[in-house]
């Protein structure tokens, strides 16, 4: 695969994410994964379903009350780095709940972060493109999150909602991502406070009410639901196509994951211990709920067309490669149209690319080649989505005006 066609796939690959922003699906059935399997080792046994962030919703429910919710976006557009200082004139309880939250925890292993960078030098291609390919489409195909997305605020500026997801996904994968230089922790607790945000107004649309089947959205059992569909997911696609990965880099890009849910607010007790634990609860929360509805399709379809514009990709070239991250099941839920030609030809390709780009992967070329070559598409995806302009995480002040 030829630079130009790498460039539009990562591009293609940054609009479908726009879905997958972490958070926002249920299970329909019974909780019965055990706490002894995660990070904690032990828990309360409460059913995360029923668990939201309260602390982060009370704070955020009280910057409506006040009015304050543009005059703190304001403020914090200009915190980015994690190091840095909150602004001065943060309302008080925001400014401890931040400063609390933006503390790693106990368990943090910075060589292993260190080790997931590492990792991403040499794999962030298949990473950018499973997220968007593979989770951002999955995303349309799970119901509570489909909707969501569709009657919030993301759903009226889908090119911002983007922008924002891919900058996420960016800082993820960045040097330093949690270290004092990078932006994740500040993205993280950016986005926490979106989801409260989202909690206090989407109950309040009477299209999202209609279809729902909760009362309160983004609960942690939602949150893990995405985390799957971008971890376990990616994780189980990079083992299907053979690519070499060490215990060593497993390892670490769990962890990567797994301090990412806590500072997204997920409790200790239900994140993941070990892919073993993660395997068996993606297939008790994720797979089940997998479904067509008539706003995912839509929204599918709204994030093709976006995809295609931004990635300079063909429609039978996206199609195709959704289809090979994915499978039938999904792509033909969300009416992606069969494309044999194209269909083959990624079927036939890809393998060959993998095998290209892997036998350069165990050359003595450092990984940091690899790493200035994908970080500069990845940046190019970035000027693109914020149309040359700073990307901002903020709180909506509201719901898509289309859906009342």
């Amino acid at each position: 695969m030829g630079e130009p066609s790498r460039r539009a796939v990562l591009l293609g690959a940054g609009a479908l994410g726009a879905a997958g922003a972490l958070g926002l699906v249920s299970p329909a059935h019974a909780w019965t994964w055990p706490a002894q399997a995660s990070v904690a080792g032990t828990g309360r046994g409460i059913d995360p379903r029923r668990a939201w962030d309260p602390e982060a919703d009370a704070i955020v429910a009280d910057l409506f009350a006040r009015g304050q919710v543009e005059q703190v976006n304001a403020l914090l557009a200009d915190w980015t780095t994690n190091g840095q200082a909150l602004p001065a004139g943060l309302p008080g309880d925001l400014r401890a709940f931040l400063e609390r939250a933006r503390v790693l925890p106990a368990w943090t292993d910075a060589a292993a972060l260190a080790q997931a960078f590492s990792f991403y030098e040499r794999r962030g291609l298949y990473l950018g493109l499973l997220y968007g390919l593979g989770s951002g489409m999955m995303s349309c195909a799970i119901p509570r999150e489909a909707r969501a997305v569709y009657y919030s605020a993301g759903g009226a500026d889908l090119k911002d909602r983007i922008a924002k997801t891919a900058k996420l996904g960016y800082d993820l994968g960045a040097p330093d991502a949690f270290g004092p230089t990078g932006q994740m922790v500040v993205t993280a607790l950016k986005t926490r406070l979106t989801h409260s945000a989202v909690r206090h107004l989407l109950p309040r649309s009477r299209h999202w009410r209609s279809g729902a089947t909760e009362n309160l959205p983004i609960s942690q059992a939602d949150i893990l639901v995405t985390w799957h569909s971008l971890a376990t997911f990616s994780r189980n696609k990079l083992t299907a196509w053979q690519v070499p990965v060490t215990r060593a880099d497993e390892d670490a890009f769990l962890h990567l994951w797994q301090v990412t849910a806590h500072l997204l607010g997920v409790d200790d007790e239900y994140i993941p211990g070990t892919w073993d634990s993660a395997s068996r609860q993606s297939r008790q929360i994720l797979d089940p709920v997998l479904a067509p509805t008539p706003e995912g399709v839509k929204l599918a379809h709204r994030l093709l067309d976006l995809a295609g514009a931004e990635g300079g990709l063909s429609r039978p070239m996206l199609h195709s490669f959704i289809r090979y991250c994915l499978g039938d099941r999904i792509t033909d839920w969300l009416q992606v149209p069969r494309e044999p030609a194209s269909d083959r030809a990624v079927a036939e390709g890809w393998p060959h690319f993998l095998t290209f780009r892997e036998t350069l992967v165990g050359t003595p070329m450092p990984g940091s080649v690899f790493w200035a070559q994908d970080e500069f598409l990845r940046l190019g995806v970035l000027f693109f989505l914020g149309e040359g302009r700073p990307i901002s995480i903020t709180m909506p002040t509201g719901n898509n005006p289309n859906y009342r």
